[in-house]
């Protein structure tokens, strides 16, 4: 979810950065859980970060360590029992919560807010949980959408959400498992006699739980439908490239794109032996990532860049012959290669 910055203060003591949502509130249908999220761009494992609800209600504390649901008191009887950090997350800067078994009570202006960094930060959002009413037959109100895939690739999923017969008209969304709302078409809306026909379509990009999210505010009623999509993004042949040849060794570079889910990168010798290598540099977009991972070599063998994916059992790899002592004869000329392969992993015994 993309915040926006809206209100900067400094004084000579004292400095504030407030972020608002761009993206309105978060809805959610009572009963489900919601995340409300917040992050920054820092490990925040040994920041101090709260979570307050219209200002004064305490929702969620994490100072250094500790928190509500381990050593904290403070939190308000609301709350207890049913909110949540992320704890392996803080490391990344995300200090986004979950509420579990939302109640209509829930609804209300939160803040999260980082006191102690300077400038201090906030970020607010609001949450609005509606009662389910599936059940009590409202005239109009929108039954669950029905969700097809389009199209795909094993790069992107071409879904599409159909509404039938809304009135009044709603408020059609597309929402990731973290309830961001996602880019989509132009809508396609029919109008007959006061019921509307919606149809909104939008590409997915990464492995996720997607919804179609019907709101019609005006009877408070909101329904969705879930599905799950799969993008393989199975990491390509790696790029093995000879940066520089020193007295100390050759620098190898090995490039990994566009691979979904994380790869692990590895250098490894003609051996199997694992290569010590530098920090690897990751990039992510879009829940695909690039890596770049360099290493120094110190002796005449052939070296592979292996890219293993182990929750979809994909590995793959590029060798390269590097001679270091002295000139490349005709057969080491022959039996130098840059090639790749994959195979599917072995299960260990």
């Amino acid at each position: 979810m993309k915040l926006v910055g809206l209100v900067s203060v400094c004084l000579v003591t004292w400095c504030e950065i407030t972020f608002g949502d761009e993206n309105g509130p978060v809805v959610v249908e009572e009963g489900s859980d919601v995340i409300l999220p917040c992050s920054l761009s820092i490990n925040i494992e040994s920041k101090l970060f709260d979570w307050k609800k219209d200002g004064q209600k305490e929702v969620f504390l994490y100072d250094e360590g500790h928190h509500y649901n381990k050593d904290r008191t403070g939190q308000d009887e609301q709350f207890k029992g049913r909110v949540s950090h992320f704890q392996d997350e803080l490391k990344h800067g995300n200090a986004s919560i979950i509420i579990r078994n939302t109640k209509v009570a829930d609804s209300g202006n939160y803040t999260c807010a980082f006191p102690r960094l300077q400038p201090s930060q906030i970020f607010h959002i609001k949450l609005v949980v509606v009662k389910d009413r599936s059940e009590e037959n409202i005239p109009g109100a929108a039954s669950a959408p029905s969700i097809t895939t389009l199209d795909m690739t094993k790069d992107w999923s071409l879904l599409q959400c159909v509404v039938r017969g809304a009135s009044p008209k709603p408020k059609v969304e597309w929402q990731d498992s973290s309830g961001n709302i996602l880019p989509a078409k132009e809508p396609q809306v029919t109008e007959r006699g006061g019921s509307y026909d919606i149809i909104l379509q939008t590409t997915v990009t990464k492995t996720d739980n997607f919804s179609c999210v019907v709101t019609q505010e005006e009877i408070n009623h909101q329904i969705s439908t879930v599905t799950y999509v799969h993008i393989s993004g199975a990491a390509s042949k790696p790029s093995v490239t000879i940066l520089d040849q020193t007295e100390a060794g050759v620098v190898l570079q090995c490039d990994v794109q566009g691979a979904s889910p994380k790869p692990k990168v590895v250098w490894q010798d003609s051996s199997g032996n694992i290569f010590p290598a530098k920090e690897p540099q990751v990039t992510e977009r879009g829940g695909s990532y690039d890596i770049i991972l360099q290493t120094t070599v110190t002796k005449t063998d052939r070296y592979r860049c292996v890219a293993t994916q182990e929750e979809i059992n994909h590995r793959t790899a590029a060798e390269i012959y590097v001679p270091l002592n002295g000139p490349q004869t005709e057969t080491e000329r022959d039996v130098q290669r840059d090639s790749s392969h994959s195979d599917n992993l072995i299960q260990k015994t």
